[in-house]
């Protein structure tokens, strides 16, 4: 790609990238526009593995944290991300349990449904899952479970 400056050709024009076939497509569309979501929180609940016409999806609702400070007082707020997840992942996002320890990659969608009690529409904001990675750490075995510590060789006196 090559890029020019201001002048009398326009503000920043971009030549279009060859694809496989030899056609040429608008590289903006790539270079331009990006909708990528990264979160680490934790699952409020056991997520749903749910049917739809196509296939099985899993939905799940992961807790994210901020705070700051006002006033000398650190104040927190939880925000809850529904996240919905397809495929094969989706298999591995319904054995999480509440309290798992999450990062989720994928991109932020908004669809609209109609209200079943009001009939008026509704938008919802999901992230669409493209990964997941567990993050809780392995368990420590009790202080009975552990092996004896092994002493250290005393050294013989000359």
């Amino acid at each position: 790609m090559q890029s020019f400056g201001t002048g009398e050709h326009g503000p920043l024009a971009r030549e279009s990238a060859p694809t496989k076939g030899g056609a040429k497509f608008q590289s903006e569309n790539n270079d331009m526009y990006q909708n990528k979501v990264t979160l680490i929180g934790f699952v409020g609940r056991d997520p749903e593995l749910r049917n739809h016409g196509s296939g099985r999806f899993t939905t799940l609702s992961l807790a994210t944290k901020s705070s700051y400070r006002k006033d000398e007082v650190y104040v927190a707020r939880t925000e809850w991300h529904r996240c919905v997840v397809f495929g094969k992942l989706s298999e591995f996002a319904a054995t999480l349990r509440k309290g798992t320890h999450l990062q989720v990659e994928g991109e932020l969608r908004s669809r609209e449904y109609l209200s079943p009690k009001t009939g008026s529409p509704q938008r919802v904001w999901e992230v669409r899952v493209a990964s997941l990675l567990k993050l809780d750490r392995a368990v420590k075995p009790s202080p009975s479970e552990e092996p004896p510590a092994e002493s250290a060789p005393e050294e013989a006196e000359p």
